[in-house]
């Protein structure tokens, strides 16, 4: 509670002294934020987790000199949609982006050396009408980087990060050109630069060699590195002068599974004596891999040293006593590009995976470090989602004008869903606030999830199935027969939650 309090103290000490016209000194005095995002990593992917084969030190590191939680979720089964719940503080009912809609398909194609590619890359934009994190972020005095995937709007959209509050930007605008870890270009938008939009980046001793099959091995250029590389420059360069809000959205470890063959890999292909091989899919761009079990625990090794270069850069500047840095995952694990998780058993004895509203699709492992504020080694079963995240940034940097400055009055239904979790980050679990549910919907696989306490409802193509959590964290036995209280209470909730959307239909269940 004392850690809780002097935190009030020192964020409203800022909001008084200073709004938009913040003095140097006083904007000093809030803290760093770095979120660290990476793809596709299942709850239990971590050794913090109870993962068995792949090794993540550093991670681990983390949790044990920072706080693990054991329940947080994130806002969609599925990329675009859960990160658009982490930028929009808005759940999968209410938000404007609720899938993958992509916008490259039967785009002009432009020519790199001797591999063609599209000429408007992304997906479906943020609603320009409604605030995101970083724009809120900035206007709170933040310098804002962003370094690995956008996924939330096309080139030349309405929504990319130079006109969404990022000052910084480096790495893929879409997430379906992410799925080449050798690609042709990257994205970026740098002021600094010269940058007046986001432009495109040519890997010119990539397009040397085909983007697919025979010869994509002699590509050079490692788009996680280069992305990585950026980042640190970019932490490197902070002065303390000003707070800085940095996104680390990094693509490991989703497909495809290629990586450098280095001393990372090597030591898992070593491992791993009996390992499988994947015949590849060019249309979703994941090329053919051989040792599929050694290259997706090397790509999750290596997340792991990127975590520990940047723990190590900011105690290096002198910033780590005031940094709070978050590590987390967009999702539950895939089984794309040759993926197995059923053999690292890393969904974390949770049923389903990516595009699934079971639990294995959405719990994600996520961890908090922040010396001298966030209790070390501690564990925490607050329910919390990535809706959470925006308001409790806010509540950390003492900006009293959340929400009711940012909710625009000319957009219908313009709303927050999410609750501040900075006393339970704080160990002051007495004073937090709790949830009466959290809500997901997803339209590819027509399914919709709430959970109330302990109960979980999944809503698969409108019918209805009940679980109890605390009782069958797999979600093998349907309750909802012997509970059809319970059940109409949780379908009244999906009814009142859900709002129509054209792009991103799903069917509603009838009480």
């Amino acid at each position: 509670m004392k850690n809780y309090r002097n935190l009030l103290l020192y964020t409203g000490a800022f909001a008084a002294l200073c709004p938009a016209d913040a003095s140097a000194q006083a904007r000093k005095s809030v803290p760093n934020i770095l979120l660290i995002l990476c793809d596709d990593m299942g709850y239990g992917d971590l050794g913090c987790y109870g993962q068995k084969y792949i090794r993540t030190p550093h991670i681990d590191s983390m949790a044990r000199r920072g706080m693990r939680f054991t329940q947080a979720y994130a806002g969609s089964p599925v990329s675009a949609p859960s990160r658009a719940s982490l930028m929009t503080g808005q759940h999968a009912g209410h938000g404007h982006v609720r899938g993958n809609r992509e916008y490259w398909p039967g785009s002009p194609e432009i020519v790199y050396g001797q591999n063609r590619d599209y000429g408007v890359v992304g997906q479906e934009p943020y609603d320009p009408g409604h605030v995101i994190l970083p724009e809120i972020m900035k206007k709170n005095g933040y310098a804002t980087g962003m370094f690995g995937k956008w996924a939330g709007g096309y080139e030349g959209s309405c929504s990319t990060p130079d006109k969404r509050g990022i000052d910084e930007f480096y790495g893929f605008v879409c997430q379906f050109q992410a799925h080449l870890y050798y690609p042709n270009f990257l994205n970026r938008y740098s002021a600094s630069k010269g940058d007046t939009t986001t432009v495109r980046i040519i890997l010119e001793d990539n397009i040397q060699h085909p983007m697919y099959g025979e010869g994509y091995e002699k590509r050079p250029q490692y788009s996680a590195d280069m992305i990585h590389r950026e980042a640190l420059r970019w932490l490197d360069s902070r002065d303390g002068e000003r707070p800085f809000f940095g996104l680390f959205t990094y693509t490991l470890p989703h497909a495809e599974l290629r990586q450098p063959d280095d001393s990372i890999l090597q030591y898992y292909k070593k491992r791993f004596f009996v390992d499988k091989t994947w015949g590849g899919s060019e249309g979703s761009r994941y090329n053919p891999v051989e040792h599929t079990h050694a290259e997706f625990a090397a790509m999750i090794t290596r997340l792991d040293i990127y975590v520990g270069e940047i723990l190590a850069k900011l105690k290096e500047k002198g910033l780590e006593e005031n940094t709070l840095v978050i590590f987390t995952s967009d999702n539950g694990p895939h089984e794309e590009g040759g993926a197995d998780p059923e053999f690292f058993g890393r969904d974390g004895k949770l049923r389903g995976l990516k595009r699934q509203c079971y639990e294995g699709g959405i719990r994600v492992p996520f961890i908090a470090y922040w010396p001298g504020h966030v209790p070390a080694g501690t564990e925490n079963d607050h329910m919390l989602a990535f809706y959470d995240v925006l308001p409790t940034f806010c509540d950390l940097i003492g900006d009293r004008r959340f929400p009711r400055k940012y909710l625009n009055p000319d957009l219908e239904g313009d709303c927050f869903d999410g609750i501040s979790f900075l006393p339970a980050l704080l160990g002051d679990d007495a004073r937090q606030q709790r949830h009466e549910f959290l809500y997901w919907e997803f339209h590819e696989t027509d399914q919709i999830g709430v959970r109330m306490g302990d109960w979980k409802l999944v809503v698969k193509s409108g019918k209805p199935r009940l679980y109890d959590l605390s009782r069958d964290l797999h979600e093998d036995c349907d309750l909802a027969g012997r509970y059809p209280e319970v059940v109409e209470r949780m379908v009244g909730i999906v009814l009142r939650e859900h709002t129509p959307s054209e792009l991103f239909r799903v069917t509603l269940p009838e009480i």
